[in-house]
């Protein structure tokens, strides 16, 4: 179960641990939160997820493009 757990955390996008960083709770609270409610409300939070996911990763190539790497 416990390389289960760690291959969906090392593939998954990071919505929930950065929310836990940046509001310092559990992630495992957070991650809760969202399967619950996915399953209350039919997965309207899997749209907010995804649309988090995505501004995540669009930050962080206006980033990489604001600061480029000259060795790669």
């Amino acid at each position: 179960m416990e390389k289960l757990k760690l291959f969906f955390e090392e593939r998954a996008f990071g919505v929930c641990s950065r929310l836990g960083e940046k509001l310092n709770f559990p992630i495992d609270s957070i991650r809760l939160f969202f399967i619950y409610s996915s399953f209350i409300t039919l997965g309207s939070p899997v749209i907010l997820y995804v649309s988090m996911a995505m501004l995540m990763k669009i930050r962080k190539y206006f980033r990489k493009m604001n600061n480029p790497v000259l060795f790669d």
